[in-house]
């Protein structure tokens, strides 16, 4: 449920903090006053792309916090798990802010998102219902997705339009694979030729980086072995070898410590040096001896290097690729050996179709279950909104399988007693049909978990008799969740049992709107405006007394 609503410098309002009740709650006002702003700001809150112009003008963001007390059904909490959020003493915070410069930011619960996650999370806890909704009531699509939803089939037909999809995909590989068989054929030798040749060659990345240090190392043998000599003659091969210099010294300091002590320090200082030189000369000549730096083995590094040089040449890729070369080559005959192979794609293109054609019946048969019921309700709410002997029927018209499943729901309608059920674009008109859109609205209701409904002057077309009872219906509508109405027809505001008023005043040059709740006494004055226009008298207002105790 709607908690509230928290709005800083959006369009025309500087401050407003709204809190919300369960029930019905109606918000009405002057044309022009803002009552879309609510709207607004509440979509811009759920992830509707802002717009220019949003940000109050003199101002350098605006920020939309609303609030929602959430019973948290399957739905929202596999949501939760999903995206790694979690509810807050059973509370959702929506907060969005736009800067100037065009940047914007989402929270939710404290947690930066994305707009797509706040559209996602929204469409779980909000209905938003405006006046042009009825006009995409025309739309086969539409109608379709009503009738689903009242089935408890939504799920059921994403996956249906999916598995038909994985089933035309298959067809279309078959069918490109059927026209390209030559072609398929040919690539599939050449990849076998270029998977024997790489086997062959036997290649690793890990091998690559050794044959490089291999070479270089044999590359610069003569370098090598001429520096392992001048090591060693220089440390004691030579006449004057360091380690010869370096025992002389060690002798001089062995007497000048027997007359002085003071010459311990250097003299093992000294110790320590000849033992690392003569283990350094030790190294070196153990290098020369164990060193493998035949001229032959050169050669045989050159020619691995000179093949692999030539395999990457010849398949246009550099040698470390080759390996991955090979394993892409594998993959990509797998699946020409697929479609090679004696009817394999077939059998999954069948296999997918049966899939299909399983969930398309179970669809069909809860479309055929929910049509008739579906369709009685509407029409028994038409007969109250002045459609008396108006009909609805959902027609389930057969079609080839497709997407959508294996029939194409219409929505049908007789406007009066002994006319043939039609289209709906066809037949209503403005008025009725915003009429037989709210009576769909009622009807299909109880299906959706959604519990907070907001309508946007859908009221549009209609007046007198039938506006009181559009406000009834709203009125009952509320009593299994929370609906917010904007409305002009006082016959509807008088069902609220919250009422909002929305207005405009200017402050230091600039036009604001707020937003007040009214109290009893207050109801009664907004009623007669609605109905009497600029000049309220005591008759417009005991009218408006009476509609109010006649609720």
């Amino acid at each position: 449920m709607l908690q509230s609503l928290s709005i800083r410098d959006f369009v025309i309002v500087d401050q407003l903090d709204l809190d919300f009740s369960s029930g019905l709650t109606v918000l009405t006002g002057e044309t022009g006053a803002g009552k879309s702003i609510l709207i607004d700001a509440l979509s811009l809150a759920l992830g509707a792309r802002a717009e220019s112009g949003m940000i109050r003008q003199g101002c350098e963001k605006t920020e939309i916090s609303v609030c929602f007390r959430v019973q948290a059904h399957d739905g929202i909490l596999r949501w939760l798990e999903d995206n790694a959020i979690e509810l807050d003493q059973g509370e959702l915070i929506f907060r969005r802010v736009l800067y100037q410069d065009g940047r914007s930011r989402a929270f939710l619960n404290g947690q930066s998102v994305t707009l797509q996650q706040l559209k996602e999370i929204g469409e779980e806890l909000v209905d938003i219902y405006s006046q042009n909704a009825h006009h995409s009531l025309l739309k086969l699509a539409t109608q379709r997705d009503i009738l689903d939803d009242y089935a408890g089939a939504s799920e059921l037909a994403k996956s249906t339009a999916q598995l038909y999809q994985a089933w035309h995909q298959l067809r279309e590989q078959r069918e490109k694979m059927e026209q390209s068989a030559e072609q398929y054929q040919h690539e599939l030798a050449l990849l076998r030729d270029q998977c024997r040749e790489l086997k062959q060659l036997n290649f690793t990345v890990a091998e690559w980086e050794s044959l490089q240090q291999e070479h270089y190392r044999l590359s610069n043998a003569a370098e090598l072995m001429s520096g392992c000599e001048l090591i060693l003659d220089t440390l004691s091969e030579s006449d004057v070898a360091a380690m010869r210099q370096l025992n002389l010294a060690r002798q001089q300091l062995q007497k000048m410590r027997e007359i002085d002590p003071a010459f311990n320090e250097a003299y093992d200082t000294l110790q320590s040096g000849v033992i690392q030189v003569e283990e350094s000369g030790r190294l070196v000549k153990r290098y020369l001896q164990q060193a493998d730096l035949d001229p032959e083995k050169l050669a045989e590094v050159d020619a691995r290097l000179q093949a692999v040089h030539a395999t990457a040449r010849k398949y246009r890729v550099r040698p470390e690729g080759l390996p991955e070369l090979l394993a892409d080559s594998e993959q990509r005959m797998q699946e020409l050996s697929a479609y090679a192979d004696d009817g394999e794609l077939k059998k999954r293109e069948q296999a997918a179709e049966q899939a299909y054609l399983a969930a398309a019946q179970q669809l069909s048969d809860l479309r055929q279950q929910a049509a008739p019921k579906l369709s009685q309700q509407i029409t028994t709410h038409m007969q109250a909104m002045a459609l008396a002997g108006g009909q609805f029927q959902v027609a389930l018209n057969t079609q080839t399988p497709a997407a959508s499943g294996l029939e194409q729901v219409e929505f049908l309608v007789a406007g009066h007693a002994g006319a043939e059920p039609r289209a709906l674009n066809k037949v209503a008109s403005g008025g009725e049909l915003s009429r037989i859109s709210l009576a769909i609205r009622v009807a299909t209701a109880a299906q959706t978990q959604v519990q907070t409904m907001i309508f946007d002057e859908v009221d549009v077309g209609i007046g007198g008799g039938v506006a009181e009872i559009v406000g009834k219906l709203l009125r009952q509508l509320s009593a299994s969740r929370q609906a917010l109405v904007i409305t002009h027809l006082p016959q509807v505001a008088a069902q609220g049992q919250h009422h909002l008023k929305v207005s405009k005043h200017s402050a230091q040059g600039a036009t604001l709107s707020q937003i007040q709740a009214l109290s009893e006494a207050e109801r009664v004055e907004e009623l007669a405006r609605m109905l009497g226009g600029v000049e309220i008298t005591d008759t417009t207002r005991r009218h408006a007394q009476e509609m109010l105790r006649g609720r």
